[in-house]
């Protein structure tokens, strides 16, 4: 099981978000997508955000990141206004 768990993950994520106001992020999918595109920026080479472990994966650290609010999901631009 992945700790912590995509609920917990999606919480940190809409943290900031009003009551009314559309979500950031709605979906696993979303959560998804973040961490692997932010987990290849660190296998190219990017820094982590966090204290990382000798021979930690690219998508742990990812998936860290995120939950410690280093990482931000922008929402998408659907179109309307």
């Amino acid at each position: 099981m992945l700790h912590p768990s995509y609920t917990d993950l999606m919480k940190v994520v809409n943290k900031d978000v009003e009551e009314g106001d559309t979500k950031v992020v709605n979906s696993r999918y979303s959560i998804v997508m973040a961490t692997s595109k932010r987990a290849r920026q660190i296998i190219d080479g990017d820094l982590p955000l966090v204290n990382a472990r000798a021979g930690e994966k690219p998508l742990s650290v990812a998936i860290e990141e995120l939950n410690e609010g280093k990482l931000k999901i922008l929402a998408e631009n659907t179109g309307e206004e």
